[in-house]
């Protein structure tokens, strides 16, 4: 018997993808959703929030105008709009109608006062202190007949970024949540749709002429890496998604640091989804009816779910950890490699790791598979399938 059968299987399986137009639109609705949510939240973020001040007198829009000019040299998106009105009673009125954001009114001695309807607006409060308790640094020094450079002389601080190549940290914790979302994705969508082929060739007896043709263990290569080429296939679509998104966000600079952390996990998915479909096929090969495909791959399904909540939550020295154990490795150590945490020799030993654990797992569902998928008695157990003579 040809040892290359294996390959009929796997491209009915691709075809058989690619004729599927759920799974066509939902992969390129996928797609949309991260470039555009990307996007959006990118021009979200880099838009300037204007923010209405009423005030009364000279002094408090020179407060107000000085307050601008310092968000605007600290690079801050925001601007303030100046609305000159009678008094400070007018101010307050103002403000608690909502027509404005905040107002500034004197508060002799002590300076000035700003007034928030229901809460304090940081961005207003910060810029809008500066510049009020610069003007004053000014006046002051005016006064002591020194100029505000000699008062000041000193006192200056220079900002110097240690690690300016580093990924940002935020983005690195977003980068590690949808590595593991992503893989908890990919591994239920294919996962299931190989256990459900499974038994539904075995259920309609279709699994009785195939084996008369092929050997079950070249069936099984066959479904395993049909579904692992479609299953990495959209992975690097998505991925390439989020970086082109990412890029859109104006943060090309982090795309080469994230990137390489992708990269990555494409590898490690490719790995770990090898032993995982193995599994599922196994899942399939115990039930005899689609009704039983629930309870046989309830452990699978809770194991992926342990490795995505792993992804999300784990951090410090248990993410250190988890980074190496098999499978768990897949989302964990890119989530390292994003958050720059991982050196460059790390993913190469978890890697190994990895495959080796993946390779002996496939020897022990291979024989499984082929011990209960011609058993069409009724649902069976692990246990009871490795007790079968093949």
């Amino acid at each position: 018997m040809p040892t290359g059968v294996w390959r009929l299987v796997a491209q009915r399986e691709i075809s058989v993808k690619l004729r599927d137009r759920n799974f066509l639109i939902s992969t390129a609705i996928t797609i949309i959703a991260i470039v555009a949510s990307l996007t959006v939240s990118g021009f979200l973020s880099g838009r300037t929030e204007t923010i209405d001040i009423a005030v009364t007198g000279s002094e408090a829009s020179q407060v107000v105008e000085l307050a601008g000019q310092l968000a605007h040299s600290g690079n801050a998106k925001v601007d303030f709009a100046v609305h000159e009105v009678a008094d400070a009673a007018a101010v307050e009125k103002q403000v608690r109608d909502g027509d404005v954001d905040a107002g500034l009114v004197p508060d002799q001695p002590t300076g000035w006062r700003l007034l928030g309807k229901t809460a304090e607006n940081d961005k207003a409060d910060t810029y809008i202190s500066a510049a009020a308790q610069q003007l004053a640094f000014q006046r002051n020094a005016a006064a002591a007949g020194i100029s505000a450079q000699q008062l000041a002389s000193g006192g200056a601080v220079t900002s110097t970024v240690l690690e300016p190549h580093a990924v940002d940290p935020g983005l690195a914790k977003v980068a590690g949540f949808v590595i593991a979302l992503l893989f908890y994705m990919s591994a239920v969508l294919f996962g299931l749709a190989i256990a459900q082929s499974v038994v539904e060739e075995k259920q309609n007896r279709i699994v009785e002429i195939l084996a008369s043709a092929i050997p079950l263990r070249q069936l099984l290569i066959g479904k395993v890496i049909g579904n692992t080429v479609m299953a990495l296939g959209q992975l690097a679509l998505f991925v390439g998604a989020g970086l082109i998104g990412l890029a859109a966000t104006g943060k090309a600079d982090q795309v080469s640091r994230i990137g390489g952390a992708a990269v990555w996990f494409v590898i490690f998915f490719l790995v770990g989804f090898l032993a995982l479909a193995s599994l599922w096929a196994v899942a399939g090969a115990l039930a005899t009816r689609s009704e039983d495909l629930q309870s046989t791959s309830t452990p699978l399904t809770m194991l992926i779910m342990i490795v995505l909540f792993a992804g999300i939550f784990l951090s410090g020295t248990a993410l250190r950890i988890g980074s190496y154990i098999p499978l768990v490795s897949v989302v964990a150590m890119p989530g390292r490699l994003a958050a720059g945490t991982a050196a460059w020799w790390e993913p190469v030993i978890a890697l190994a790791i990895m495959a080796a654990a993946a390779y002996g797992t496939v020897l022990v569902a291979e024989k499984i598979y082929r011990r209960s998928l011609m058993q069409t008695q009724g649902r069976l157990t692990i246990r009871q399938a490795l007790a079968l003579e093949d």
